[in-house]
């Protein structure tokens, strides 16, 4: 058993849909273009994180030696038709409505809901080793924080923007495996030239 389980989860740089506040979920774009990230776990050896294109450009960029391990349950909700859209797109739109109005249970169309999010993240998080380092989306990192985060709160309680990097400590690896609130969450600094 591990004692001082830790986990840092770090959000991809942005991409030009989500400068223009589009849905971006299982969308494959490019981080954009004169990210300059530097961060302190040089060290690092493995970094997981999601299959997707703008998590490992960002991997790379901030753990330019280490092998990056691809896992396609670490990626953004897949949200279907709305997709590339933004909220104006959408906001007539009946479905989108109603899945605002409950995205627990109810997907986009051709999508998923977000209590299929979290069974995919929780399951992939589970499996990782102690210390590891995964790049993933916004929406992982929240359902992280809703279930983990010492202070009881929502998947909407938090902002988590494009670059952060959070770490998560259990006093063991147990208490993570069986849902329970870490000892610690703390954000950890990213710091460097951002995008334009």
């Amino acid at each position: 058993m591990a004692r001082n389980h830790h986990l840092y989860l770090i959000r991809h740089l942005a991409t030009a849909g989500n400068r223009e506040r589009k849905y971006i979920g299982w969308t494959d774009e490019p981080i954009e273009k004169g990210s300059d990230v530097f961060w302190n776990l040089s060290k690092t050896e493995i970094v997981h994180g999601s299959d997707l294109l703008r998590a490992k450009e960002t991997a790379a960029l901030l753990f330019p030696a280490a092998v990056y391990q691809a896992d396609e349950r670490f990626r953004e909700c897949n949200f279907g038709d709305f997709e590339g859209k933004t909220y104006a797109d959408l906001e007539m739109d009946r479905d989108y409505r109603n899945w605002l109005d409950d995205m627990e249970t109810r997907a986009p169309r051709g999508g998923e809901s977000m209590s299929d999010v979290e069974r995919r993240v929780l399951e992939a998080l589970i499996e990782l080793p102690n210390g590891a380092v995964v790049v993933t989306h916004g929406g992982p990192i929240r359902i992280a924080m809703a279930r983990y985060s010492p202070i009881p709160s929502d998947f909407w309680s938090w902002q988590i923007p494009h670059g952060s990097a959070w770490k998560f400590e259990w006093v063991t690896y147990d208490k993570m495996k069986e849902g329970g609130r870490c000892v610690s969450l703390s954000g950890v600094p990213i710091t460097g030239k951002g995008t334009t």
